[in-house]
């Protein structure tokens, strides 16, 4: 019997693990055939790579620059020099900073609406977004809702919800308005969730996220095993057992560091209270897909622009020079979120790849059609996933069931980015609900 079997190996999973591992019996399970979840790591045709999952790492991020220290791993400034472009109709403007160029009404009515979300996301305990004394009356809220109330002009409308999608991955009607508000005061504000220098886009990975997670999982030896889906959990007073594809496991402790909509597809005997099932029913994933062109060059910077750029109505909305330091190739990145993702999914690849170079195009000029390679990942499509960056929740979730959302169903505790106080949808939350998970393990097995 194991002391504690770990499910999934995501930086949440791994990070449990490399809590308890000195001293405990430990044993991880992923239904993938690779390390790391929700970050992946792809090499194109002539060697380079880029990640096509989770890849920042920013300020007040402690516990993931700490690790990419400690596994030799070093961090480096995401490409952010010259001008930004805006997008809207046909014409472009270019600006510096994160607000784009808007007239001036719009974008006195935009700084009102995010100066007004950021107030109140800063009166919410992380810990307990539930215990605001309005936090009811703004879990009943959707986002849509406050921009009805807050924004006036349509401009300033669609660039919140551009940033929302951005942040999420998810339309303004589908958010609870307490969940948005959690959701920025965990990351620290909007504005960190949105900036590059100073926010939670600022650094890249050398080696890339995909490689620090395998560089993990190899540190923790033969522990992790691979293609192992977990299928069902039963548990007594005598102990857990864990039930693949392929067999059966004892552990006196089971950890589940898995999205709750995926935690939904293993069988539970005794069933899960009807409250933590109503719970991760009611937390689906985003929609996301993680576009990247490569070129023969950043054609972008020769005109005096960072590759970064927003706005418009093409597949893509939210671009990045996504160029690895050192290398010739430039790369662009771009995102097709919430609603746009879900349509996008479901057309070829081709055709996809055809109206991403269009906007890259719409933003760039013509050059970005010519890339010398493309890849992207549609995160709504992975098996294992279903969706990126996060779990949504929409009105009246948090208030009526999210209290219990870190509590352990009898001897399985939960981890997960979706766990997190600080950093909910990010690795650094990943990390923190891992080792938070570990720590009740420990305390459990009194060692």
């Amino acid at each position: 019997m194991h002391d504690v079997i770990i499910i999934g190996a995501g930086f949440s999973g791994l990070e449990a693990a490399r809590q308890l591992s000195a001293r405990h019996d430990v044993l991880v399970l992923e239904a993938r055939s690779r390390a790391g979840g929700r970050v992946l790591t792809h090499r194109f045709a002539n060697g380079d790579e880029t990640d096509l999952g989770g890849q920042w790492v920013g300020p007040g991020q402690d516990r993931l620059y700490g690790l990419i220290a400690e596994m030799g791993f070093a961090a480096w400034p995401l490409f952010n020099e010259g001008e930004h472009v805006v997008r809207s109709g046909e014409r472009l403007k270019r600006y510096k900073g994160t607000i784009p160029a808007l007239a001036l009404p719009v974008l006195l009515d935009l700084n009102n609406a995010l100066s007004r979300f950021e107030k109140m996301a800063a009166e919410l305990d992380p810990a307990a977004p539930w215990s605001h004394p309005k936090a009811e009356t703004w879990d009943r809220m959707t986002v849509a809702d406050f921009l009805r109330r807050n924004a006036v002009t349509h401009g300033a409308r669609e660039m919140f919800t551009i940033g929302i999608g951005a942040v999420f991955c998810a339309e303004p009607h589908e958010l609870s308005l307490l969940h948005a508000l959690f959701y920025a005061r965990s990351g620290g504000s909007l504005d960190a969730l949105l900036s590059v220098t100073g926010g939670a886009q600022q650094d890249r990975v050398h080696g890339g996220m995909g490689g620090l997670a395998s560089a993990l999982a190899a540190s923790l030896g033969d522990c992790v095993r691979y293609g192992e889906p977990v299928q069902e959990i039963g548990w007594d007073r005598d102990g857990v057992s864990v039930t693949t594809s392929r067999q059966s496991w004892r552990a006196k402790r089971v950890v589940l560091a898995l999205p709750p909509s995926q935690a939904l597809g293993i069988r539970f005997d005794p069933a899960l209270p009807s409250n933590r099932d109503a719970l991760w029913r009611r937390m689906p994933a985003g929609a996301c897909i993680k576009c990247v062109a490569q070129y023969d060059r950043p054609f972008w910077r020769e005109r005096g622009l960072s590759g970064q750029a927003v706005g418009g109505d093409l597949a893509v909305r939210v671009t990045f020079d996504n160029t690895e330091k050192g290398k010739d190739a430039g790369l662009l990145l771009g995102f097709i979120e919430g609603e746009e993702a879900r349509r996008w999914s479901q057309v070829s690849p081709e055709t996809r790849r055809d109206a991403v170079l269009d906007a890259f195009a719409g933003f760039f000029g013509p050059e970005a059609r010519s890339p010398i390679d493309y890849a992207d990942k549609d995160w709504t499509s992975d098996p294992w996933t279903r969706g990126c960056y996060a779990s949504i929740l929409g009105p009246g979730v948090w208030t009526t069931l999210g209290k219990g959302l870190r509590d352990p169903i009898g001897p399985i505790h939960v981890a997960g980015t979706e766990t997190a106080t600080y950093g909910f949808g990010y690795i650094e939350g990943a990390l923190e609900a891992g080792a938070r998970a570990a720590d009740e393990v420990a305390k459990a097995l009194g060692r």
